[in-house]
């Protein structure tokens, strides 16, 4: 099953990098957040992307196409005149990414309408490229082929960003806690699956994926919810990104699970 990444957009809330950038190329750990969201569908076996590419798109098309090179092992021979490149080893993943430029001011919703022929007529997978996740992909496709409507996204609980006051009605405060989970309403994080119907609720490019299309197959009853109770993590922020690479050097990043086997169904 193709795995769609809309990875187009500016990052302006992430400026200090992204203007260098495009956002889902800011490095944590080394490498591009939209590697390590790759290796998360691939360790459950899907191989193969489109990525949704608008802002400073030549970036990722340059990076996967040194990406071979950086990841062996080569001998460049230039005696004798000669320029000849021999490849010992390469330890690359098994991939096939196909980067498509879907305009640079292009919405969400027309990103993903101008991959189409890329996807065909069959039911894919589509997540954003800021965020890290350690949802069972599994159990999602289990999901979503159980109920039999058009769409699943992954809803997750954030918290409230500030602590969190307990007001009576004559405004006094009586209670002052830090946040935790249970304080949000459920989120959007992406990692959906969605039928080839989904098309149909695309139009052109300034259609925003989570507005209309959305709020349409809710209304018919064609959008369910994969609860995900584990982590996720945007980097929207600077304060975001060096909370993922503190993870990563800590060794305790919940996403990277690719070192480990497959858990059971």
């Amino acid at each position: 099953m193709k795995t769609v990444i809309l990875a187009g957009g500016f990052g302006s809330r992430i400026s200090e990098e992204s203007v260098y950038k495009p956002k889902p190329m800011i490095e944590i750990g080394g490498m591009p957040i939209l590697w390590h969201i790759m290796k998360e569908y691939a360790y459950y076996g899907h191989n193969e992307f489109i990525i949704c590419a608008g802002y400073k798109q030549e970036y990722i098309k340059e990076w996967f196409a040194n990406y071979f090179l950086h990841n062996s092992d080569i001998s460049f021979d230039f005696r004798d005149n000669r320029n000849e490149m021999t490849v010992h080893h390469s330890h690359l993943d098994s991939w096939k990414v196909t980067i498509v430029d879907t305009g640079y001011n292009t919405m969400t919703g027309g990103r993903i309408k101008r991959v189409q022929e890329y996807v065909g007529d069959e039911t894919f997978m589509m997540t954003y490229g800021d965020g890290v996740c350690d949802v069972n992909i599994n159990k999602l496709l289990e999901f979503h082929k159980s109920h039999g409507k058009i769409a699943t996204l992954t809803a997750v609980k954030m918290a409230q960003e500030k602590g969190v006051l307990e007001i009576t009605s004559s405004y006094a405060v009586t209670a002052f806690r830090e946040k935790n989970a249970n304080d949000g309403a459920p989120i959007n994080a992406g990692y959906m699956v969605l039928g080839p119907e989904i098309f149909e609720y695309l139009d052109g490019d300034t259609c925003v994926f989570e507005r209309k299309p959305l709020e349409d197959l809710a209304a018919k009853g064609e959008l369910m919810s994969y609860i995900h109770e584990g982590f996720w993590q945007c980097m929207d922020n600077i304060r975001e990104k060096q909370l993922l690479e503190k993870l990563l050097q800590n060794g305790t990043a919940p996403w990277k699970r690719w070192e480990s086997e497959v858990p059971n169904m």
